[in-house]
């Protein structure tokens, strides 16, 4: 009997150690040395020349000339190559790569979540370590790249987008919306997460709640007309302005933020009067609005590649193509008016309608030559969309490190190009050619430097 206790006694601390043993492999300190590196830091227009970064674990540990490999560190030289922050996108819709109406509302379900998971992967590999999804359901996805699962880049999700009735948000195209002869919400909208259909101040505080407590870490309202909507014609003006108070007081509470989508000036004056903290669009922004935006320091979260296309090209249906042309035409002078007043400019995309057509994704940064330097431009994917970014406060769920910049301390996010992009812009536009090296958290996804 005292022989078999023994021998139980000494399984269990074998086991013990044995546990112990793993716990120390899965916790044990990995490093990187990316040695001969040209830097852009994300901020400034002077490159840092001939610099070694060392990376341990998820973040860099050290900006150096020699630094020395630390025993079991992968060392990369990337001589003749400069590296930069991995890129951030403000404005995308991952899970939104099909016929908007075929996805709620006929798609079988998985379908949405699986080409989403691609899409996420695909922006990645374009060097996207991070991304804004402005409304959809992504925070699963978010989760599952967090936890390793899929590739793919950093979330910052809206979830839900928060619509009133006949709103952009408001993807029923029947006339008679039977949700109205029953209690709560019946749209497959609503129920698949795309969006919340919410009139007058307690709907959108229940709405805004529901949101954030589904794990946002932002809030989008849907505050005019679109190019897309099933209802709305472009130059209408949604939710009061009381409306949009009631929204921006709830996200503020959970220390976080409101964006919006807005195309006409009133939307975006009232949006700015509301304290939301960003805008989407908001190509007839008159300047006196651009000029309240800078006041109060609201963003400019517009797109300047998708409304340089044909609406063939835009992908545009025959309901949508007339609004587009309406909006491309005020696009030139949004943009100029913007950089005349000087707000904050966001880079995003808002590719919709196919994986193909996020495949465009890096043409934004040609597209902004016309108004901005290739500086501006890289500035503003790097570490100005992080700005807005931490705009989410405590709802940010990346809080180990700063994004947006190469410096001691930030995460470990990093593209090396083949060539300088400060000088040719160009080189980004095909990245499965000229981005050689693709890191994210500390880890390489992509190294075709040899």
């Amino acid at each position: 009997m005292k022989n078999a206790m023994k021998h139980a006694i000494l399984g269990l601390l074998l086991l013990a150690v044995s546990f112990n043993s793993f716990g120390q492999d899965k916790e044990k300190t990995s490093y990187v040395l990316i040695t001969n590196a040209t830097v852009f830091d994300g901020v400034n227009e002077k490159l840092i020349e001939d610099t070694d970064i060392l990376i341990e674990n998820n973040l860099v540990k050290d900006i150096g000339k020699n630094l020395k490999a630390p025993k079991g560190a992968e060392v990369i030289d990337v001589t003749g190559k400069t590296l930069l922050p991995g890129f951030i996108d403000a404005h995308t819709h991952l899970a939104l790569h099909s016929e908007v109406d075929y996805l709620i509302y006929s798609s079988p379900e998985g379908y949405m979540g699986a080409k989403a998971a691609t899409n996420a992967t695909q922006m990645l590999m374009r060097g996207f370590t991070t991304v804004r999804d402005t409304g959809g359901p992504t925070i699963g996805l978010r989760m599952a790249i967090d936890e390793g699962a899929v590739i793919g880049p950093r979330i910052l999700a809206a979830g839900k987008m928060i619509s009133q009735s006949a709103g952009h948000g408001d993807f029923n195209a029947r006339q008679i919306n039977w949700s109205q002869y029953f209690a709560g919400q019946i749209d497959p909208a609503y129920i698949r997460g795309w969006t919340t259909i919410a009139d007058g101040i307690a709907e959108v505080q229940k709405a805004t709640r529901e949101t954030l407590r589904s794990g946002a870490s932002l809030i989008k309202i849907m505050g005019s007309g679109s190019i897309l909507g099933a209802h709305d014609p472009l130059d209408v003006t949604e939710y009061t302005i009381e409306e949009l108070k009631a929204i921006v007081k709830e996200a503020e509470k959970w220390g976080t933020y409101a964006t919006i989508h807005a195309y006409t000036s009133e939307s975006v004056m009232n949006a700015i009067n509301a304290g939301v903290r960003s805008v989407e669009h908001g190509l007839f922004a008159s300047e006196e609005a651009f000029q309240l935006m800078k006041e109060k320091d609201v963003f400019f979260s517009t797109q300047f590649m998708a409304f340089s296309s044909t609406p063939e090209e835009a992908g545009m249906n025959e309901v949508a193509a007339p609004k587009y042309l309406l909006a491309k035409e005020g696009a030139d002078n949004g943009y100029r008016l913007a950089k005349k007043v000087g707000v904050k400019m966001a880079f995003g995309t808002d590719l919709v309608g196919g994986l193909d057509m996020n495949t465009y994704q890096p043409q934004e940064f040609i597209a902004r030559l016309k108004y901005y330097t290739p500086y501006e431009i890289l500035v503003q994917a790097t570490s100005l969309n992080a700005e807005l970014l931490e705009r989410s406060g405590k709802r940010h769920p990346y809080q180990e490190g700063a994004l947006g910049v190469v410096k001691e301390g930030a995460y470990a996010d990093i593209v090396v190009v083949d060539g300088n992009p400060l000088k040719d812009l160009t080189l980004l536009t095909d990245p499965e050619k000229n981005i050689k090296l693709i890191m994210k958290d500390g880890k390489v996804y992509k190294n075709t430097l040899n």
